[in-house]
């Protein structure tokens, strides 16, 4: 009685505060009004695969001069992409520099902080290249060095404080922001090259995020120092760019493009560098994996955190959540199992915690009383919530878009908002003018692997497949129903879990289904936005234990990409796993040891990565102090590691007995664990039952709904996936 109390209070308040507080115009703060064209540019051919065409010769002479500008058109990754935002000021650089006065792109003003006169605009984002200079202060904090100051290092050193000085240079490389760090001698203030500190090896940072494109990113100079500062103190140049932040792009060809760029003008200044190691989280690990697969000559070796394999077969199972949250809140009302937050992660695999609060739990309510059913208030919560919430529509919805409200509203009309969009270099349009997707569930037996278990019934399997459907086509989708009564920041989704743009169930048929284009998958892969375990560089895979907090960094993303090495090469020699507690950062650790590994390498260069690799850097699992749990070959043996999946009898190794390993729905599906199917091979549903794909379930009272439900046929994962190209 008191929660229904307390619910209808809270709705009745939302009503309310809806009333009294009309929604914040999402166009307040509109900058770019006019959608610029972009110029032809050339375009990397990606047949066979992309990793096998050579790239071109630069046509930019870089170093970029002080006080000049890097280069706008990529080299090899085709036109560039409008709407362009610009974020210079974000970064503290102050306004990009004047390109057109037609009004395409950001206006620039004469004098910023009054905003009075418009004097050009800037549509690409450029500004000049310089230098910044940095002390640790006394609180240990990177502050900027003023001209002032400059004077008074001489009275600073004779009081023999300690004074460690740094150098950062800023320009702009294919639109984004570029910078380049290191420590430096006070006698080399002021100067541009002089790096008697450095100790000639290279780290190139990446960061992560999800980004759709259509914007340049912040870089602050200060953060990418400070970030590494451990290293860069032991002498370490440091070398990053926004455009290899996946937060402003998924584009892959770009992110290496400009990566390259940007240590070819580290080079250019400097020397080559013993070895470039990569460093960065989540996209920013994942973006290593993709370009030490693609490339060549950017990255000898890679330390992924919180990695993924890639970006675009991740979405073959997140954009799953929101069907499950959707089916879980609104279809199966009947079904008072699934309230219960550990028998729904028997479908999504991903972990399930019960009395996990949910910040967004008031939604549920709100969005149940709308659709016309008795509301009810969240017991639990998943990583299908916790992690994923928001981010299907952003990422797959062409009419959806967080970028939105820096564009006018003709330019808002004119583009498709999702990272769809960001693939056009690489994926074709259908006759909707949308770029097609990869995402498929035709003929996914959602539950699968439950039911063989016994953990849901026949008749829960059956009403699961009938009713979970599939994401509408892109050009049926439409802009969820979001309210913002306290502005953008505390949104209220009213179409809860893209309900609005789900397929349902129609005249007591099968929810539809939806089928991708093969022609798009077979582009993903040699294109190479999928990672496919080409790769042999030194790979350090580190990451916290975050299953306990549903974060979405889950440990089995560790696991296919160490499958998809296994069965591109034979072996996963040359990547190891180190899993640690919250409380403990095994990275810097990490870059002593690879710092061995890779001068090994250097030392015998006819060696692969797994037979340079030093004994001592091994599979390895830390607690909260950082001590060592377990540590060598097989630790983390485990279900991912067996074709019977989720047998609870295979024998984990010790690490998985410590940080246990969750799968996902397409695993639960009885997919592979490597996850990279993107279009299954079917088979008609009887011959499923005559190759015993059911086991010993007893199908006759449902044999009709599943003969309905799955007419077109059920998937064979054993064929593997229908749209990767034969001949890679």
């Amino acid at each position: 009685m008191q929660k229904k109390k307390l619910i209808l209070s809270t709705l009745a308040l939302f009503a309310v505060l809806v009333w009294l507080y009309p929604s914040e115009h999402p166009y307040k703060f509109r900058q770019v009004k006019l959608l610029a064209t972009a110029e032809d540019n050339y375009l990397l051919p990606i047949s066979p695969h992309i990793s096998q065409v050579g790239r071109p010769k630069e046509v930019f002479h870089f170093p970029i001069k002080l006080g000049g500008v890097g280069p706008s058109n990529s080299l090899y990754s085709g036109p560039k992409q409008y709407p362009f935002y610009c974020m210079t000021i974000d970064s503290h650089i102050g306004q990009p520099l004047v390109d057109n006065q037609e009004g395409f792109g950001v206006p620039v003003y004469e004098n910023l902080a009054q905003r009075n006169k418009i004097i050009g605009y800037s549509k690409d984002c450029l500004f000049k290249s310089h230098l910044q200079f940095y002390y640790l202060n006394q609180n240990e904090k990177l502050a900027k060095l003023t001209a002032e100051q400059f004077s008074q290092l001489s009275t600073l050193r004779d009081a023999k404080l300690p004074l460690q000085l740094f150098r950062a240079e800023q320009g702009s490389i294919n639109r984004f922001i570029y910078t380049i760090a290191m420590a430096i001698m006070p006698e080399e203030l002021g100067t541009r090259t002089k790096s008697s500190l450095w100790n000639k090896k290279l780290i190139y940072q990446f960061n992560g995020g999800s980004g759709i494109g259509f914007r340049q990113g912040r870089q602050k100079a200060v953060r990418t120092i400070t970030r590494r500062l451990i290293e860069v103190q032991k002498g370490y140049a440091i070398i990053s760019s926004s455009g290899n932040r996946t937060s402003y792009t998924y584009n892959m060809l770009l992110a290496e493009d400009t990566a390259r760029r940007v240590k070819l003008n580290f080079v250019s200044l400097f020397g080559e560098p013993i070895y470039t190691v990569g460093i960065g989280g989540s996209g920013g690990g994942l973006a290593q994996y993709l370009i030490g697969q693609n490339s060549r000559g950017i990255l000898d070796g890679l330390i992924p955190q919180y990695s993924y394999p890639d970006m675009i077969s991740q979405t073959i199972y997140t954009l799953d959540c929101d069907l499950f949250n959707n089916y879980f809140t609104f279809r199966a009302k009947d079904n008072s199992r699934w309230q219960q937050w550990d028998q729904r992660q028997l479908l999504e695999g991903m972990n399930t915690l019960q009395d996990f609060p949910q910040k967004i739990a008031f939604l549920q309510p709100v969005a149940q009383l709308m659709a016309g059913m008795i509301p009810s208030f969240p017991e639990g919560n998943s990583e299908c919530i916790n992690g994923y919430f928001g981010l299907s529509t952003f990422i797959h919805n062409p009419r959806q878009g967080f970028l939105r409200h820096f564009y006018s509203e003709d330019v808002v009309e004119k583009t498709n908002w999702n990272y769809w969009e960001d693939m056009a270099w690489l994926f074709s349009r259908d006759k909707h003018g949308l770029v097609e997707s990869t995402w498929d569930n035709d003929g996914v037996q959602y539950g699968l692997h439950a039911l063989k278990q016994k953990q849901i019934t026949l008749a829960e399997f059956v009403h699961i497949n009938k009713n979970i459907g599939s994401w509408k086509e892109q050009y049926q989708m439409t802009a969820e129903k979001i309210i913002t009564p306290f502005g953008r920041k505390m949104p209220f989704w009213v179409s809860l879990w893209g309900s609005d743009n789900i397929t349902q169930v129609i005249d007591n048929q099968m929810a539809p289904r939806r089928s991708a284009s093969l022609k798009s998958i077979e582009l993903a892969y040699r294109g190479g936005q999928v990672f496919i375990g080409q790769l042999d560089l030194p790979i350090i895979d580190v990451r916290h234990y975050l299953e306990e907090k549903l974060d979405m960094h889950h440990m089995s993303a560790s696991f296919s990409t160490r499958l998809r090495l296994q069965q591109a090469n034979g072996h996963f020699d040359n990547q190891v796993i180190w899993v640690a507690k919250r409380d403990f950062d095994p990275t810097d650790q990490a870059f002593d040891v690879m710092d061995l590994w890779l001068l090994k390498r250097k030392q015998f260069p006819e060696l692969t990565a797994g037979q340079s690799k030093p004994p001592q850097i091994q599979d390895t699992c830390f607690d909260n102090k950082g001590e060592v749990l377990a540590q060598g070959k097989g630790v983390w043996q485990g279900n991912w590691s067996d074709a019977s999946s989720g047998d609870k009898r295979i024998k984990r190794g010790a690490c998985a007995q410590h940080y246990a390993i969750f799968s996902n729905s397409r695993i639960q599906a009885e997919g592979p664990w490597q996850g990279s199917i993107f279009k299954c091979y079917k088979i008609p549903f009887e011959q499923a039952i005559k190759q015993d794909m059911y086991g010993d379930i007893e199908l006759a009272e449902q044999l009709t709904s599943l003969r309905a439900i799955f007419a077109q046929g059920v998937c064979d994962y054993s064929q593997g996936d229908l749209g990767r190209p034969s001949d890679l």
